[in-house]
């Protein structure tokens, strides 16, 4: 692989994907992914590796920011510990799936996927912004009618005066919060534990044959680990034990089967952020918006869970061999060229795998 404009392009690529992706909470994989299979030239499988690579040292850096910032208007931290708890688990027992998901699926099965994934993503986007865009454009005429109808000057409440007067309004400290005291240890805790738990059945499963009785004793056992912290989330959250801070107090106790709806949100974003390169960002934003997150807290949420799931699923490719990766000319090239010389283009046999 030589030095040119491919590389020079795609670094651009990838710089302007990672800023985006960290403000919006996306990740930056349906940047990253394309950019590497179309520009750069490699085949979608070892794409969706390099992309998680990216992914993780983007959000590892957006974190460490996030760590020393407040919430918009209440005293807490950016981050919501308790969303995370909830959503954490299930989206690393989700990368899991994905990256075998990644192993049997053929490449151009891959390459369909991410088109299909693109397109609908981007036109849902550009559907929602045009609606967003009619809404703000009819407030703004309300608004403008109202002023040419009114004449009178807008009335001013006199500001409260007397001893009592400065307690109503609490002073803006600008002074920044500690990191340690920022950080919620307890979740955090667990959240590493969750991590780890992870971490030391994809190592041992490394050792372990293949298909093996105990290869899928490991595998299962990470449904526990990840099914138990966020049932501990969930029914906390549901008796009122625990809630979600970052909403204020338009504080709503869960139900059971809502509950439900946002694991296996999490599980499918961690199912495709596997499977497809991607961070899992563009189903978790909505989702933490859809459940009354600020903007600001549901984007740093969503990146510190992805700091988790990116990492392990880079672990896991690791230790499937997908590093270092083969470059052999444009991927979609090769898939042609595939088909014109008749090549086995099916489902991969995990059983009989080899990197």
């Amino acid at each position: 692989m030589e030095f040119g404009w491919k590389m020079v392009l795609g670094s651009l690529i990838g710089f302007f994907g990672a800023s985006f992706g960290s403000v919006g909470g996306v990740g930056g994989g349906g940047i990253f992914v394309p950019m590497l299979t179309l520009i750069i030239g490699f085949d979608p499988k070892s794409s969706t590796a390099i992309s998680k690579c990216m992914i993780t040292g983007a959000a590892i850096s957006t974190v460490y920011y996030n760590l020393k910032l407040k919430h918009p208007t209440l005293d807490m931290p950016v981050i919501d510990y308790d969303l995370a708890l909830l959503i954490q688990p299930m989206l690393m027992l989700g990368i899991s799936i994905g990256v075998i998901f990644n192993v049997i699926f053929p490449d151009w099965l891959v390459t369909v996927l991410l088109i299909i994934l693109f397109l609908g993503t981007s036109t849902k986007a550009f559907l929602k912004g045009v609606e967003t865009w009619k809404k703000e454009t009819i407030i703004k005429r309300e608004a403008e009618k109202r002023l040419e109808q009114t004449s009178e000057e807008p009335e001013y409440a006199p500001l409260s005066t007397g001893p009592g007067a400065a307690a109503d309004v609490k002073p803006h400290s600008d002074e920044a919060p500690s990191l340690m005291k920022n950080i919620y240890w307890k979740e955090f805790g667990l959240l590493t534990f969750v991590w780890l738990a992870f971490l030391a059945i994809q190592i041992t499963k490394n050792y372990a044959p293949t298909c093996s009785t105990w290869y899928w004793v490991l595998n299962f056992l990470q449904i526990p680990v990840s099914v138990g912290v966020t049932m501990y989330e969930a029914l906390g959250l549901m008796n009122g034990k625990r809630v979600l801070s970052s909403k204020g107090n338009e504080q709503t106790t869960l139900k059971f089967h809502q509950l439900c709806i946002y694991c296996f949100f999490g599980v499918t974003a961690g199912l495709v952020g596997g499977l497809l390169g991607l961070g899992g960002g563009f189903i978790m934003g909505p989702l933490f918006l859809e459940l009354g997150i600020p903007p600001q807290v549901s984007s740093a949420t969503a990146t510190f869970a992805m700091m988790f799931s990116a990492s392990m699923s880079v672990v896991e490719y690791y230790l499937l061999n997908r590093f270092p990766v083969p470059y052999g000319g444009v991927g979609i090239s090769n898939m042609i060229h595939k088909m014109e010389q008749h090549e086995y283009m099916g489902f991969e046999n995990l059983c009989k795998y080899d990197a």
